[in-house]
């Protein structure tokens, strides 16, 4: 799906056809030939689209004649809900500088550009490139914090069911917010980097431009933070798991434990009703009219005592 926007009268108004300073964004589904045609049409690199759609990209920009190609890495929502998935992903949006026009690309449809279509960001002019770039970058991080505070505010409330459950159900959604974090730390470390080297080598051209460079450097550390907070919560979390599944088996040994007792307690009842269900001659007491009564207060008395010996010994 290619779609064609300028902003027009501070409304941003989709186009049937590419027009002078026109924000391109694809997303899929769309054809092959499609991309190629745009990329013949506007003399970008072929593989600067293709490079945008792979989900293993890594942020990085480069140059090649008039055209620049940016690749930043975002999070989305995990269409797999399996147990063993992670809740978030992340996904490249490439952005494409030509001469005219700035192209966006992505993969999934639920990013930070579903903020600008919808015109959920305010004071953003796609033809103003430069400034664009930047709130693409802003918003990201955004993106990134809020997604942050719901895995934190998910955790928080799988632990407090954790105090009263002692099955794994707990321990495998904590395992996919452990995975969407990994994801978090390396895209975001990867974004730290790219955004380091840009503000170092002027890629954007905005070392003149104060508002330009000022709003980078928050970039750069909002970015850090969100790094950082990524990072504490996956120490916490893989603590808190760590923690947990010991827990979870020392409850497990506690149970086997009075398991066993109790099978040892009534094992010596069995024991002497044992004896005395054997085809034998001259058993004790077999002449005896209150046999069967006796023998049955000896078992209890047997397991009474048993109970007694592990209660002094603090295992029961």
């Amino acid at each position: 799906m290619i779609r064609y926007y300028q902003k027009r009268n501070k409304e941003l108004v989709e186009l049937d056809r590419i027009q002078e300073e026109t924000w391109i964004d694809i997303r899929v589904p769309f054809d092959q030939g499609e991309l190629e045609k745009l990329a013949n049409d506007l003399d970008v690199p072929l593989d600067y689209f293709t490079d945008s759609l792979d989900v293993d990209e890594r942020s990085r920009y480069e140059r090649e004649d008039e055209v620049e190609l940016v690749i930043i890495n975002t999070p989305v929502a995990n269409d797999d809900n399996r147990d063993s998935d992670p809740i978030y992903i992340t996904v490249p949006i490439g952005i494409v500088l030509t001469k005219g026009h700035i192209i966006t690309l992505t993969s999934k449809d639920d990013t930070v550009l579903e903020k600008f279509t919808t015109n959920k960001v305010k004071n953003f002019v796609p033809s103003d490139r430069k400034k664009f770039i930047l709130q693409i970058f802003e918003q990201n991080v955004l993106d990134y914090l809020y997604r942050l505070k719901q895995l934190n505010l998910k955790r928080n409330l799988i632990e407090q069911s954790l105090y009263e459950s002692s099955s794994d159900k707990e321990l495998r959604q904590l395992l996919r917010i452990e995975k969407s974090l990994v994801y978090f730390v390396n895209s975001l470390n990867a974004n730290e980097l790219l955004n380091l080297k840009m503000k170092r080598t002027d890629f954007l051209q905005i070392r003149d431009l104060e508002y330009h460079r000022d709003l980078f450097e928050d970039i750069i550390i909002d970015n850090g933070q969100a790094l950082e907070v990524a990072n504490v919560h996956t120490n916490i979390l893989s603590s808190t798991m760590d923690a947990y599944a010991s827990i979870i088996s020392n409850n497990m040994n506690i149970f086997i434990h009075r398991l066993t007792i109790i099978t040892i307690i009534l094992m010596v009842p069995t024991l002497v009703a044992s004896f005395y269900g054997m085809n034998l001659k001259y058993l004790p007491l077999q002449d005896t009219e209150y046999a069967f009564v006796i023998i049955i207060l000896v078992s209890i008395v047997l397991g009474i005592g048993i109970i007694w010996f592990f209660k002094r010994r603090k295992h029961f």
